[in-house]
């Protein structure tokens, strides 16, 4: 009887000791995040998962789900090699995502952390869909990829889930061309708060604006090229689109102005093509003969902006036809391309400053003796900002030449791509004992120098 009864007990000491392996197994496959850090604005709201009900592939899905408006995701610190172009892939499905606000530039996406860096959104409910965000390490040496249900300026409402992530490096293109896309917005219908009310105000660009335009870019390629004693090299498009802008951003400095995210369905189509180092967005503001405008704060050009990774600047037209400032008149200005050239210099400068390089701030003229010339404008300035020949008593300053070869990241750096294994998953159940182990191990190596250091 001793007997039988020691092995009812082994065998019921067996059943348990299976059943928790089941249920601690079972609780690791829906909660463990392998190598990801999960990360939230307010601990506690959102709810971080693996789905296995929800599978792209053969992986569980990585699932964030926020009941409210919030801004979750999860990231892995991954090492880069500097100035080298990465490709990072996803696939996303989403149910019911939406912003908090409206037009921002929010949903479920793969993003830098702690940077405005990012890909597209996903947003609504959706069945999977591949997401890629491309971007340049310039002068890092590792990056905190994220995979995220919010944004940097909204959060999100809904529930995403998150795939099949892949990782490639790619080779920089180390020449001095750079393809730049001049993008002619015709129409401006846009609904704004003006003198306390609302208002819709309609613009569209004139022939002659657009011949203003097309003469100034011919005119920004002939001097950039010229300017820079051949450091640099422009090609361009000029393209012209009848979809209006029918949003704007505003801040209290500049004003109403056009993000990339504005005009993203026109952005994205040309983007598409994987080709562009810098964007001109070409629109207008006002009408003088209409008495019809839009408030801008001084500005008739606006830079240092990117849109997915790519510079971006606002070309304003003027409010009236017979203004000067876009026109060569050797009595009148012979610099007309200075606006364009001066919203592509904020562009470097931003670039200078993200690779660690020393540079003066491009709107410090006076600061070096430079003044804005009648005819000229700041022609001087800027040559000598674009050669690094600023004079000082410490030596001559400006734009580093290397700069003129660090372009954004494009579907063309990635003709031969190398894949990286950043978030690998374990593929069979000895890597994820393993990965369980390790998990415990770096847990108890924690808690031993915690008690150490009491």
């Amino acid at each position: 009887m001793k007997d039988k009864g020691k092995i009812v007990k082994n065998v019921i000491s067996l059943i348990l000791m299976v059943a928790i392996v089941i249920v601690v197994y079972y609780v690791y496959q829906k909660y463990n995040f392998n190598e990801f850090v999960k990360a939230e604005n307010t601990l506690g709201i959102s709810k971080f998962e693996r789905d296995k009900l929800q599978k792209c592939t053969n992986s569980n899905s990585y699932k964030i789900e926020n009941p409210s408006y919030h801004d979750a995701m999860f990231y892995e610190t991954v090492p880069v090699i500097p100035n080298t172009p990465y490709k990072v892939t996803c696939k996303i499905k989403t149910n019911e995502v939406r912003s908090k606000n409206e037009n921002t530039d929010s949903g479920a996406h793969i993003c830098i952390a702690e940077s405005l860096e990012k890909s597209d959104n996903v947003t609504g409910t959706t069945d999977w869909t591949t997401v890629t965000f491309y971007f340049n390490s310039k002068n890092r040496t590792q990056v905190n990829i994220g995979f995220r249900l919010g944004g940097y300026e909204d959060e999100c409402m809904g529930t995403a889930w998150f795939s099949d992530f892949k990782m490639e490096s790619g080779m920089p293109d180390e020449s001095n061309q750079w393809n730049f896309l001049c993008l002619l917005f015709d129409y401006v219908d846009v609904n704004i708060e003006k003198e306390g009310t609302n208002q819709n105000i309609k613009l569209r660009l004139t022939q002659t604006d657009k011949d203003d335009i097309s003469i100034c870019m011919r005119r920004f390629k002939t001097s950039m090229e010229e300017m820079s004693k051949g450091k640099m090299k422009v090609k361009y498009d000029i393209a012209e689109t009848t979809t209006p802008i029918t949003t704007l951003s505003y801040d209290e400095e500049n004003g109403y102005y056009v993000s990339g995210y504005n005009v993203k369905e026109v952005m994205d189509s040309y983007l598409a093509q994987g080709k562009y180092d810098h964007i001109f967005i070409a629109f207008r503001t006002g009408d003088i003969n209409q008495r019809n405008a839009i408030p801008v704060n001084d500005w008739i050009g606006l830079g240092s902006m990117e849109y997915r990774g790519i510079g971006f600047s606002n070309i304003r037209l003027p409010d009236d036809d017979s203004n000067y400032i876009y026109k060569y008149d050797t009595r009148i200005n012979i610099f007309p391309e200075e606006v364009l050239i001066h919203e592509f210099l904020h562009t470097l400068e931003r670039n200078a400053e993200e690779y660690g390089e020393q540079r003066p701030e491009l709107h410090s003229n006076e600061e070096y003796g430079y003044e804005n010339k009648p005819l000229l404008g700041l022609k001087e300035w800027y040559q000598d900002y674009i050669n690094q020949t600023i004079k000082t008593n410490k030596g001559n300053i400006g734009l580093p030449s290397l700069i003129y070869t660090k372009k954004p990241a494009k579907e063309a750096n990635f003709a031969y791509s190398r894949e990286l294994q950043a978030f690998k998953e374990p593929e069979n159940i000895l890597e994820e004992l393993n990965n369980i182990w390790n998990k415990i191990r770096k847990l108890f190596m924690v808690a031993q120098q915690i008690i150490v250091e009491e």
